[in-house]
């Protein structure tokens, strides 16, 4: 908001961009809503019920999105597409084991984010104990103050982009850093607690969250113990075999 276009010069934005935009409003409320009619599909993207129907129907024309009787939901060109994006190489390989064995062992539900646009974006996610409130599939997005997306930000480039930080971040992400962990208690979804650990790089770098969702009703003390060793674990499949036997 606000921002002029590409370079600074204030020039208008040029019809092209308009349509792009509008494409992937729509793309957005149909990954959102995963299937749905017209009426919803331009209510939620904010376009006018003509112009979402025309944009729509070039998607489908590209395989972009496919209609199902008087709906529409994503198509397989997007399915191919989206498997050109991958997160830190190596990431989702190192925690797949881990990941499954820390949901087997506790119940929780297991999920990998990272911060993309300054949202916590889920990138690979195990099935558990509260997923019917808050599912962890890919693509999954929550804002950047859900537990992974502080464990995130408090180990991020002053240029990431947020919204304005509370007053209150900087102590608190303070205590992230010396803790190595964040814990929400039913701040961001009624019903589910989440626990956060770092996942680093070879080089150091934290490039991505573990994040494990449980009812209250759990121990969070042993949930946070059973997660930081998994995110070790993690950590040493990044490494690979050879740096993991020197460590």
């Amino acid at each position: 908001m606000g921002r002029t276009a590409a370079g600074g010069t204030g020039e208008r934005p040029t019809p092209g961009r308009g349509v792009l935009e509008g494409a992937f409003a729509l793309l957005e409320a149909l990954g959102q809503a995963r299937e749905a009619g017209l009426t919803a599909l331009s209510a939620d993207s904010g376009l006018p019920k003509t112009t979402a129907y025309r944009l729509l129907e070039q998607l489908v024309d590209l395989g972009v999105v496919e209609h199902h009787g008087s709906r529409y939901r994503m198509g397989s060109r997007m399915f191919r597409l989206g498997l050109g994006w991958q997160p830190p190489p190596g990431l989702c390989a190192a925690a797949r084991v881990p990941a499954r064995r820390l949901a087997e062992a506790t119940g929780a539900s297991v999920g990998i984010c990272v911060l993309r646009e300054g949202r916590t974006l889920a990138v690979q996610g195990v099935p558990g104990v509260v997923d019917h409130l808050a599912p962890l599939r890919p693509g999954a997005t929550w804002p950047w103050y859900a537990a992974a997306g502080k464990v995130l930000v408090a180990a991020a480039s002053p240029r990431v982009p947020l919204d304005p930080l509370p007053a209150s971040w900087r102590r608190e992400a303070a205590v992230i850093r010396d803790g190595g962990v964040a814990v929400d208690r039913e701040e961001l979804v009624p019903g589910v607690c989440c626990v956060a650990v770092p996942l680093t790089a070879p080089g150091g770098e934290v490039v991505a969250g573990l994040c494990a969702m449980v009812d209250p009703a759990h121990d969070l003390g042993r949930l946070t113990r059973a997660v930081a060793r998994t995110g070790r674990a993690v950590g040493a499949a990044l490494r690979g075999p050879a740096l993991g036997r020197a460590s």
